[in-house]
């Protein structure tokens, strides 16, 4: 058994915190105004040091072009051709779209495998919390962990880590006609992350990634989800349709946005600060 410095000691080296500093407890009666003041400064600080040049390669603008018009054709004809029977069908060819482009970054040099694995084990921890959570409606934590990739490995591996996480995850929760557009959805989710961060335009920050994910939850996954239940449930969408799915579908959405902050709020910063670890050790993306 280990002692106390022990293990302590041994957390510390597991959890990154090499430093001879230590964080103080802080006292039971601190007041609140100091806590708060504690946590603005928590939010607004860059969890990573971005180390983007502000352009986006051609390859990224390709596989842009592909996941937004060819995904959404293929999902399309998949309801008014195949009324929603060939899904898995529309799944695996919505896979191979998602892995193109990411190979495409690979151009001109062999990928070591470890760069994949990155991008599997986020995938499985996708996979892991959305299982974790099945019992409670709508409580997702897949959008965090599409966001924290496309942040750190770029857009391309958050679409993928996406697709792979909602294709995975619904062999055990049920595949279905839903399954192409939930890949889609969160495919697009963590490729935009991925774009915006390379841009400038997205901070790598606690407040800024809460806002996004909350974004995201209510108006890109409610935004494409509500019409894709409105064309496996009736093959067409009218006015009248869209509008009474909105509303229907707005607290739902509302719960997955909280959701969604309060993992960024848990996972962001552990989990960022480890990806940039292991880039930087072995050279990764």
């Amino acid at each position: 058994m280990l002692e106390e410095k022990q293990l302590d000691r041994f957390l510390d080296e597991f959890w990154g915190d090499t430093s001879e500093k230590r964080v103080a407890v802080k006292e039971e009666d601190e007041p609140l105004p100091a806590a708060e003041e504690a946590w603005e400064k928590e939010s607004l600080r860059l969890i990573i040091q971005p180390s983007h040049d502000h352009k986006v390669g051609k390859r990224t603008w390709v596989a842009f072009i592909l996941m937004i018009i060819i995904c959404p054709i293929l999902l399309y004809l998949s309801v008014r051709i195949f009324h929603g029977h060939n899904y898995l069908l529309s799944s695996l060819i919505i896979v191979f779209f998602a892995m193109v482009p990411f190979f495409l970054m690979f151009e001109g040099r062999k990928p070591h495998p470890r760069e994949l694995i990155v991008i599997a084990v986020l995938a499985a921890i996708g996979v892991a919390g959305r299982g974790a959570f099945f019992m409670v409606p709508n409580i997702k934590c897949v959008t965090a962990i599409v966001i924290i990739a496309g942040v750190s490995l770029g857009g391309e591996a958050g679409f993928l880590v996406g697709v792979l996480t909602m294709f995975v995850s619904n062999m055990f929760m049920g595949q279905g006609p839903w399954t192409p557009w939930q890949m889609f959805t969160y495919g697009i989710i963590g490729f935009l992350a991925g774009i915006l961060f390379k841009k400038g335009l997205l901070k790598a920050k606690r407040l800024s990634l809460c806002v996004f994910g909350f974004l995201c939850s209510i108006f890109i996954f409610g935004g494409i989800m509500n019409p894709a239940a409105i064309l496996m449930t009736y093959g067409r969408i009218t006015k009248e349709s869209l509008i009474a799915f909105y509303i229907s579908g707005l607290p739902v959405d509302l719960v997955h946005g909280v959701s969604t902050v309060i993992f960024i709020i848990l996972f962001a910063k552990p989990l960022l600060e480890k990806l940039e670890r292991v880039k930087t050790k072995y050279g990764l993306l």
